[in-house]
């Protein structure tokens, strides 16, 4: 094996390292608020749900933006990654809920429903981060 692939291995084997470290910090700190917002003060999951991922979303997008998929060609394009966060936070936080609430009405608890959710998103966000909203080569309105 050369010696730029095995380079670009270890970069992308860093890349994935620091993505599955955001994601746990991201899903904590969302986790800890849900159950202060479902547990101490009994908000409704939908409201839980929504307030806790606020949390996540912001801790997430930092540690994304710049640590994980750091390019400093982006800084030119902030709007726009920051708008395809959002949309893709949108689109992941409808799926999530319709997971966890759909274990809920089957029957389990929201807190391992939880789990579940992160285990399809920990994949699903990573193609999405890393091709389309942080990505290495920036392509906005057909510009390169």
């Amino acid at each position: 094996m050369n010696k730029i692939k095995k380079t670009r291995q270890k970069v992308n084997l860093v890349q994935l390292t620091q993505y599955l470290i955001s994601g746990g910090a991201f899903f904590w700190s969302g986790y800890l608020m849900f159950f202060l917002l479902d547990k101490q003060f009994g908000w409704s999951l939908w409201w839980a749900k929504l307030s806790a991922n606020v949390v996540g979303w912001l801790v997430n997008y930092t540690l994304q933006r710049y640590w994980v998929f750091n390019n400093p060609k982006l800084a030119k394009h902030q709007t726009e990654v920051t708008r395809r966060y959002a949309l893709i936070t949108v689109v992941n936080f409808l799926l999530d809920y319709g997971i966890v609430a759909s274990l809920k009405y089957a029957g389990l608890t929201p807190y391992i429903g939880q789990f579940i959710a992160a285990g399809f998103f920990t994949v699903w966000n990573y193609f999405w981060y890393r091709f389309w909203v942080f990505p290495t080569k920036y392509s906005s309105a057909g510009k390169r």
